[in-house]
């Protein structure tokens, strides 16, 4: 390998890392419990991590920041769907484009929304629940205010972070 592809590669590994860490943080530590889980803006720094990174590094980012943030913080039973719903998550972004905050980006967020909201709810009703039924699928939906929120909370973030980056050229430095 060539020095410049090695410190490329580097460069985006150490990325990824901090990036997964400012999830775990972000996840882990700056939430508000909800009837069975808890809602964070963690998912704020998947987009952006994913509008700056090539896509399996932010995959990385989203799945190992979000499951480490469920199981050290006395969700393990959640990990599984995390990993999942994480790395989906970040497939919705895009780092081709000249700046973080773009109509493309903003746009992610209605797709990002859904798979947060269906993922969780039919995790919930599966394995939680123990099975679908309509008790099971109706106590799960339940949750959709406390994911819009989350998705609100993480939007407002993903936008002032990104529009910072932008306006300081980070995207163009990395």
């Amino acid at each position: 390998m060539t020095g410049t592809v090695q410190n490329t590669k580097q460069k985006r590994i150490v990325l990824t890392g901090l990036f997964s860490a400012l999830i775990f943080v972000f996840t882990a530590y700056i939430h508000v419990p909800t009837g069975s889980g808890y809602t964070h803006a963690g998912d704020g720094l998947i987009y952006l991590a994913a509008c700056m990174l090539p896509t399996p590094y932010a995959v990385a980012a989203g799945a190992v920041g979000g499951a480490l943030a469920d199981g050290l913080s006395g969700y393990p039973v959640w990990i599984p769907a995390t990993i999942v719903i994480k790395a989906l998550t970040a497939l919705f972004f895009s780092k081709n484009t000249e700046r973080i905050i773009c109509r493309r980006n903003l746009l992610a967020v209605i797709p990002s929304l859904a798979v947060c909201v269906l993922g969780y709810s039919a995790y919930e009703a599966a394995v939680i629940a123990g099975g679908f039924s309509i008790g099971a699928v109706s106590a799960a939906l339940s949750q959709f205010p406390s994911y819009l929120i989350q998705v609100a909370a993480s939007t407002a973030l993903f936008i002032a972070a990104g529009t910072a980056f932008d306006k300081a050229g980070i995207k163009k430095k990395i």
